[in-house]
């Protein structure tokens, strides 16, 4: 046993630790919420964790996401957390896997080699073609809704999808599955809280030529982390319970 992970078999005991250790998780969108979820899960024991995301990181992210530092500005995303997450434990198999989750390379992703997929990602096609792929895979699926606009810690909850409410992000998912005739449960992270957005002209300005975004939602770390920690909190458990 990995000195590092002492605590963590003490708490576990050393069967259950053996099961996370050879666990396959596969993490879609390492920004606020998918970079903290990925550290948990290399901090809890998982040797094994795929993380997809085809952004770099900007000035912008610094104030949210784990990886974005003014020494990591410019640098591919799921590069710059897995050289993190490798200085926390190198013996782990972390494979950054620099591209877009969409419908033109869902083909790319067999998500049957997976225990878990965690669905952290922001935008709404793509999350919805994530989440009606990973539904039909062997995988166990969990999936955070939206973490911006949002300052209150203890408003964030659990739920199976169709009990989730007050968050825009999460009506419009539940609005398309049911088109989709999606009837399938799994567990989201999401709280209920919608703050005003408040529009600072510069800053927006940036990231609406950067990304080319129509709406720039403001976001804190206390809120993007606790979303994460949920996310692997949920699969160090649901591995732990099998």
């Amino acid at each position: 046993m990995n000195v590092i992970f002492n605590r963590l078999v003490r708490l576990t005991g050393l069967s259950n630790f053996e099961k996370i250790q050879k666990s396959k998780v596969i993490i879609f969108g390492v920004g606020g919420v998918g970079s903290w979820c990925a550290e948990s899960l290399i901090r809890s024991g998982i040797e094994h964790l795929t993380i997809v995301d085809a952004d770099t990181v900007c000035p912008t992210n610094i104030n949210r996401q784990l990886q974005a530092t003014t020494k990591t500005v410019g640098q591919v995303k799921v590069d710059a957390l897995r050289d993190r997450l490798l200085d926390i434990n190198p013996t782990a198999n972390i494979i950054s896997i620099d591209k877009i989750y969409n419908r033109e390379t869902q083909a790319e992703f067999d998500l049957n080699t997976f225990d878990y997929v965690i669905d952290a990602i922001d935008s709404l096609t793509p999350k919805v073609d994530l989440i009606e792929h990973a539904l039909k895979s062997k995988a166990t699926l969990f999936s955070s809704f939206g973490a911006a606009s949002k300052l209150d810690p203890t408003r964030i909850q659990v739920k199976q999808i169709w009990q989730t409410h007050g968050c825009p992000l999460g009506r419009l998912v539940r609005n398309r599955l049911k088109k989709l005739g999606v009837k399938k449960k799994f567990l989201c992270v999401f709280s209920d809280e919608v703050l005003p957005v408040y529009d600072i002209v510069d800053n927006s300005n940036v990231e609406n030529n950067l990304f080319n975004k129509k709406q720039i939602n403001g976001s804190i770390t206390h809120i993007t982390g606790i979303f994460g920690f949920n996310l692997a909190g949920l699969v160090i458990n649901s591995i732990i319970s099998k």
